[in-house]
């Protein structure tokens, strides 16, 4: 997840001014609890009011048979999903009685099992896909649109062909985010808006919106949540504690404006994946249509989700788990 990320960064940045400050992991919980339920609302709004009525007109012109249908379940569609839920609740509970010995392969030399060495942590991504390739292919053969292994093979070609665009235009994007890295120049940009932000110490609340404004900035060059905050923890967070801002208020203003302005930035490593899944209905859609359409969420979540952090911040709603507004905490 990436609160325990961004916490321990945060935790880095703070120890430079106070060495003995813990920061709590779930620092932010409250505050990105409430507002999922204020950008959910907000999102459903844009697109109803905003985005829809623009794309309402366009062309639907992918192949037929790669648009999904929309139609009532079948009986045999049913049993296969019963089956196919069957199929993954069996395979958790495997893994879960896997995992409670103390002797389980599963765990680290140490015993523990949530941490980076442990087997169990290394094999997050193949337990994923054998936990939806089981249902699924289980879900195939009980509903009838799988008759053998090579109808399965067949099914893994078809999604890879749909990939080839990502995969082509991901290799190009590498090139250049290595080459942007390289180049240090959204280090370069981070540090700049820093400097800048130091002339506004004396004013808290505009800090704040400096620090949203300037994330969501640098977040289209610089992609990475960890390694934006790894490069601003270090000055953002000793900075506000010196003006009695503590390090969980500046983290939430963080990640309002690095998720603000995900969407727009190809840099982002879903970016190509959701231009391949636009092209399946309209073949024409390419980087900038997608990030033109996008535009309006971007601006829309950034201005309200800063205003919402200001009126939190104001009301003195608990941001998260031991934490707060001021430091030193009282």
């Amino acid at each position: 997840a990436l609160d325990p990320l961004l916490q321990g960064l945060t935790q880095g940045g703070a120890q430079l001014l106070d060495p003995d400050i813990a920061v709590n992991t779930l620092n932010n919980y409250f505050f990105t609890s409430i507002s999922s339920f204020l950008i959910i609302s907000l999102g459903w709004w844009i697109t109803d009011r905003i985005v829809e009525p623009r794309v309402s007109s366009t062309p639907i012109d992918g192949d037929e048979e790669d648009l999904p249908e929309l139609h009532d379940l079948r009986p045999e569609e049913r049993k296969g999903l019963r089956w196919s839920l069957f199929a993954m609740l069996l395979g958790i509970v495997i893994l879960a009685i896997t995992l409670v010995p103390d002797t389980s392969p599963w765990r680290d030399a140490n015993g523990e099992l949530v941490t980076f060495q442990a087997p169990i942590m290394q094999s997050i991504v193949a337990l994923i896909f054998f936990l939806f390739l089981i249902p699924g292919i289980v879900f195939g053969y009980v509903a009838g649109t799988l008759k053998g292994i090579k109808d399965v093979i067949d099914g893994m070609t078809h999604s890879m062909h749909q990939m080839a665009y990502y995969l082509v235009i991901m290799f190009f994007i590498a090139q250049f985010v290595y080459a942007f890295g390289a180049s240090n120049l959204g280090t370069l940009l981070a540090l700049a808006g820093a400097e800048a932000l130091k002339g506004l110490q004396g004013y808290p609340s505009i800090l704040i919106v400096g620090i949203v404004l300037l994330t969501g900035f640098v977040n289209l060059f610089v992609g990475s949540a960890s390694a934006k905050w790894g490069l601003l923890a270090p000055i953002f967070v000793p900075m506000l504690m010196t003006l009695g801002v503590s390090p969980d208020l500046t983290q939430a203003a963080y990640r309002v404006g690095d998720s603000s302005t995900n969407i727009i930035t190809p840099l982002m490593p879903y970016f190509p994946l959701v231009v391949v899944y636009c092209q399946r209905y309209v073949k024409s859609t390419g980087i900038g249509t997608l990030a033109a359409m996008m535009l309006p969420y971007s601006l829309w979540f950034l201005s309200t989700w800063t205003i919402f952090l200001l009126v939190y911040y104001a009301i003195g709603i608990p941001l998260g788990f031991a934490s707060s507004y001021v430091y030193p905490a009282p």
